[in-house]
């Protein structure tokens, strides 16, 4: 009953249009409570783990009990794909735990605003202005300070996502969360063809051709030496642990971990919400390339 007065409590703040700062700090002040609450509850899958305190979905909650869960030794991240980070999933990380990170964005003006942000000098967050891409990934993380080590990688940015962490060597993670657009399935190791310039509205209109199926990265994962071990409950991220600091996560297959994501983001050709369900979505870009992994050929949705 207390959880779920905390979880509707905190849905109520989160509905505001402003984070006014006594809201900010009732979000922190339930949000503890939540990780109290959740280090005596039953953990089956990650998704009992689930809450919201500024992550869009439940991922606060399932980073909360990974960082439990697994050896950390380095209490850092890097998140990109951040926008003005009011919603991110490191967020309640920094503030809740004080991990230090680097958090990154293609927009200045996104940039501008989380420095001006009271966050940004009560914690040790680095926030970078950059298009990040597979040949200058490296290159960002290494220049602003992270190396080697890291707590927490996460790849948000609505279409390289399998490219990118594929191209990432300049520092190992213990957690990495990727997301994996589940208009693919879950049957085929798929990506979107790589592209530099990729912007998923120009790809296609329907705003669904972008990133790679939830196989595609658990192929990479077990080049990288990390195991899969589930995705969150909207379908869309995907959570891998590595092999050495795995703990007491138990890994799962990607067709037991896969959720099809409820969310009818799609767009019309001219660029309103469509609405499309998620046993439609495929059909709206069939026929599109896309990059096979595992036989390094172009083919066909």
């Amino acid at each position: 009953m207390l959880t779920r007065f905390l979880l509707r409590l905190l849905r109520i703040l989160r509905n505001e249009k402003t984070l006014h700062k006594h809201h900010q700090a009732t979000q922190m002040m339930l949000g503890k409570l939540l990780c109290n609450q959740q280090r005596i509850a039953p953990i089956r899958s990650i998704q009992d783990a689930e809450f919201q305190v500024f992550s869009q979905w439940g991922d606060d909650g399932i980073i909360q009990y990974l960082i439990h869960s697994v050896q950390i030794q380095s209490r850092t991240f890097v998140e990109f794909g951040v926008e003005d980070y009011r919603e991110s999933n490191t967020r309640f990380l920094l503030m809740n735990n004080n991990w230090q990170g680097l958090i990154m964005d293609g927009s200045p003006n996104n940039i501008a605003k989380i420095r001006r942000d009271d966050l940004y000098w009560r914690y040790d967050v680095t926030a970078a202005q950059a298009f990040v891409t597979a040949e200058n990934i490296n290159a960002l993380i290494s220049d602003n300070g992270f190396a080697d080590e890291i707590g927490v990688l996460h790849i948000d940015v609505d279409g390289m996502d399998y490219w990118i962490w594929k191209a990432i060597t300049c520092v190992q993670p213990t957690i990495v969360i990727v997301e994996y657009n589940s208009v693919l399935g879950v049957d085929r190791s798929i990506t979107v063809p790589y592209r530099p310039d990729f912007d998923r509205t120009k790809a296609h209109f329907t705003n669904l051709f972008f990133g790679s199926s939830l196989l595609a990265l658990c192929d990479l994962a077990e080049e990288k030496g990390y195991l899969f071990v589930g995705s969150n409950s909207n379908g869309n991220n995907a959570y891998f642990v590595r092999k050495d600091r795995i703990g007491t996560v138990p890994p799962i297959a990607p067709e037991d971990g896969y959720v099809a994501s409820a969310s009818r983001e799609s767009r019309t050709r001219d660029g309103h919400l469509s609405f499309i369900s998620r046993q439609y979505r495929l059909s709206a870009v069939m026929g599109l390339p896309v990059y096979n992994t595992r036989s390094k050929k172009i083919e066909s949705l």
